[in-house]
């Protein structure tokens, strides 16, 4: 943007949301000063502006001075145009795949801006999907009425995992922001506040569901895993042919800390190491009391 004059006049015809400027100022920080650039919920009121990332303060409001009010003007009111405002994400997960598809096709359903990135939904922090959700936001707070529809082309492109569509719905929901699936068996406008909300339900109820078959196909395999002699839990230190040996030294008098220095422990990460004191009392509790083996009359 090279020109700055209009669109400031523009911004300071609105008071703005965030640092409760007057109409007729420029923005404020938190310390006092003239902001170097209008709060984004203030420049979005206005249309054509809407879709710029940041809109510089002109330098003859003295961006960096102490802040001082401005010419005193009537604040225009902010009104919801009759147009919604789209808000498109494009996701593919590998570099073999292109997102042009997905790019042409929310810009035909009249998408601006567009947040696209190559990511796998595995990831659990994905940038532009993050900058898609707060620009929807962002436009939401600065100007309540307006329709805001954040638009995919399928389901998948938003998520896989039903818990993570869920935490999405839930956001769009808190933020009265509508939902937009251009392609698929679901493919419409929901209204997290009207008619769609049966969809965010629907996405409550398959996370709820996967988070129950997450269970059962644990406990199958836990139990497949028993009948097979394997058992969960850490590694054994003693095997078998530990505690028998374990169990002659003592019959024979043998004192637990020269039996602990004469075994070596088999598998795991301690392999090759030699068991400790309390690991050849607990070996040898089935044969002797705690109190006989931790006796004072013990050789």
């Amino acid at each position: 943007m090279t020109e700055l004059t209009d669109p400031a006049a523009a911004v300071e015809r609105f008071d703005c949301p965030m640092c409760e400027a007057p109409a007729g100022s420029a923005c404020r920080t938190r310390g006092g000063k003239v902001a170097p650039k209008y709060h984004t919920p203030r420049f979005l009121l206005v249309p054509q502006l809407r879709t710029e990332l940041e809109v510089r303060t002109p330098a003859e409001r003295g961006p960096g001075r102490a802040w001082q009010p401005g010419p005193v003007v009537e604040a225009a009111v902010p009104t919801g145009a009759a147009k919604p405002t789209r808000v498109g994400y494009a996701r593919c997960s590998t570099a073999q795949q292109e997102p042009q598809s997905q790019l042409d096709a929310l810009r035909e359903a009249g998408c601006d801006p567009i947040f696209s990135e190559k990511i796998s939904t595995r990831v659990k922090v994905r940038p532009e999907f993050a900058k898609a959700m707060d620009y929807a936001r962002t436009i939401k707070k600065a100007v309540p009425h307006q329709r805001v529809i954040f638009t995919v082309t399928e389901m998948k492109r938003l998520g896989r995992g039903a818990a993570e569509l869920l935490a999405i719905a839930e956001e769009l929901r808190y933020h009265d922001i509508e939902l937009e699936l251009l392609t698929g068996p679901l493919q419409g406008i929901y209204n997290p506040s009207g008619h769609g909300a049966a969809l965010f339900a629907f996405f409550a109820g398959m996370a709820e569901s996967e988070r129950e078959y997450v269970r059962e196909k644990s406990l199958e395999g836990q139990a497949a895993a028993r009948e097979r002699g394997r058992h969960g839990g850490r590694p054994k230190v003693f095997d078998d042919d530990m505690i028998v040996y374990a169990r002659s030294l003592r019959a024979r008098g043998v004192a637990v800390p020269d039996i602990a220095r004469k075994l070596v422990i088999p598998t795991g990460k301690n392999k090759g190491k030699h068991p400790s004191l309390a690991s050849v009392y607990r070996a040898l509790a089935g044969d002797e009391t705690a109190a006989e083996i931790t006796g004072t009359s013990m050789p």
